[in-house]
């Protein structure tokens, strides 16, 4: 089996869309277990689904779930967004480069503006875009 070059990654969103705290179909799951599958552990944070995706996720040793979006990040590597909710469209930049052990966020939902966050000194991959 192949390990995971980062070891820690946030998660913010698990629900299949905003606004709600489905599972059933969202992404967050199959991502969360092809990383699981290779080593890595998650801390997850949703505003909502975080009941919903404990349930999914019954090895919880290698799933956490945060307070807080922050909290997320905390001795994380790279972060991971899936879900679109409103309150991760504005986040602090200063604080996610200064909180992970590497500047990296892979963005499922096309959430900001690549350049300006490159010009923030963090590697940005927005998914599909």
């Amino acid at each position: 089996m192949q390990t995971c070059a980062a070891n820690t990654l946030p998660f913010w969103g698990l629900a299949f869309k905003a606004n709600t705290d489905d599972m059933r179909k969202a992404a967050s799951r199959e991502v969360i277990q092809d990383l699981l599958g290779a080593g890595a552990t998650v801390t997850a944070y949703d505003p909502v689904a975080m009941a919903e995706a404990a349930q999914c996720f019954p090895n919880r040793s290698q799933v956490r779930f945060a307070d807080t979006q922050t909290a997320a990040l905390e001795g994380a590597d790279a972060l991971i967004i899936v879900t679109e909710w409103r309150e991760f469209r504005s986040p602090d930049f200063d604080t996610i480069k200064a909180t992970l052990k590497y500047p990296v966020i892979f963005d499922g939902r096309n959430l900001y503006d690549p350049k300006l966050v490159r010009a923030m000194g963090i590697d940005y991959f927005p998914i599909g875009r």
